[in-house]
């Protein structure tokens, strides 16, 4: 299991095991506020290195070593 921080997230590197839409390297460009504030982080964006894509994903996903791997690898 990837060890993360929902803190620690903002401009993480990591890559998909699978490639996502031809993409494999990602960067965390915006780790989404939850309304209210006091609530916990919950979505994370991560964009594509290569084509820029966008996508929106739950930050626990990135805890899954079988979907991804911290760093780019």
């Amino acid at each position: 299991m990837n060890r993360i921080h929902p803190k620690k997230l903002l401009l993480s590197k990591w890559t998909a095991v699978a490639p996502l839409h031809k993409d494999k390297h990602f960067l965390v460009t915006v780790v989404v506020k939850p309304e209210p504030p006091a609530e916990a982080i919950e979505w994370v964006e991560i964009e594509a290195v290569m084509s820029r894509a966008v996508h929106r994903i739950a930050w626990r996903e990135l805890k899954d070593p079988n979907r991804w791997r911290q760093g780019w690898v």
